[in-house]
């Protein structure tokens, strides 16, 4: 079995030492053995860890969330969900770029041609293109809209300390609460999530996804339908029309 050093670790992971140090001192990825010189050593298993470590990452998980995943009974399967749903991503990007050749091929052949574009086809392109970007448009807009309510915050915390003026933070903290627990609510119209258990789609009350630890990719719930604990991976959901 080999032995890899944090600098060797950290090169074929391409993350920097600090990086592994930091992970080391976290407990998310303890060296299998230590030198009498104190110099950390890992294994194999050690290395296959921190590139999964470094994927999740990539997912947008924090390091608290994937640890509990790690070490939790269902590992293997949240991990399973995760990729999936990313792969899914990914192949709706592929799909919705497929299109988009699809569409320059119709018009370039019409032009040659000089038929006329057939309208069917154009629209039914769009439409794909259209579902394909829901999700990411989704994700947009709970970025930009979080991100404006945060200016008038910071503003008033200036305000605070360079003129000690905190009234105008106080009456707009409550606005903000107000406002970000009703984007939460539109985020969670859309949302449901996957039993990495029993593989059941379930949706849990807002009170209930509030009140528990993850990322808006992977929370800590008690499914609905088989009543097991643990991460569960959100995915997007259609609304009804009326609901």
């Amino acid at each position: 079995m080999s032995k890899y050093t944090t600098g060797e670790m950290a090169k074929s992971c391409n993350v920097s030492v600090r990086t592994v140090q930091f992970y080391a001192a976290k407990g998310i990825l303890c060296p299998t053995e230590l030198t009498e010189g104190g110099r950390r050593l890992y294994s194999d298993n050690d290395l296959v860890k921190l590139r999964l470590i470094c994927v999740l990452k990539a997912l947008g998980l924090s390091l608290a969330a994937i640890q509990g995943i790690l070490e939790s009974e269902e590992s293997a399967k949240v991990l399973t969900l995760l990729l999936g749903e990313q792969e899914k991503r990914l192949d709706a990007e592929i799909k919705e770029k497929q299109a988009q050749l699809d569409a320059i091929s119709i018009i370039k052949e019409s032009i040659a041609d000089k038929a006329v574009i057939p309208v069917n086809s154009i629209i039914d392109i769009e439409n794909r293109m259209e579902n394909n970007k829901k999700v990411r448009q989704k994700f947009r807009k709970l970025v930009i809209i979080a991100s404006v309510l945060s200016i008038p915050q910071f503003a008033f915390i200036v305000l605070w300390i360079s003129r000690g003026n905190w009234i105008p933070f106080v009456v707009w903290f409550p606005i903000q609460t107000l406002l970000g627990i009703l984007l939460a609510k539109w985020h969670f119209k859309t949302s449901a999530f996957v039993c990495a258990k029993c593989d059941k789609v379930f949706k849990p009350t807002f009170g209930k996804v509030m009140r528990t630890n993850g990322t808006p990719k992977a929370r800590w719930l008690t499914c609905t339908e088989c009543g097991h604990k643990g991460y569960c991976v959100e995915v997007f959901q259609e609304v009804e029309e009326g609901n």
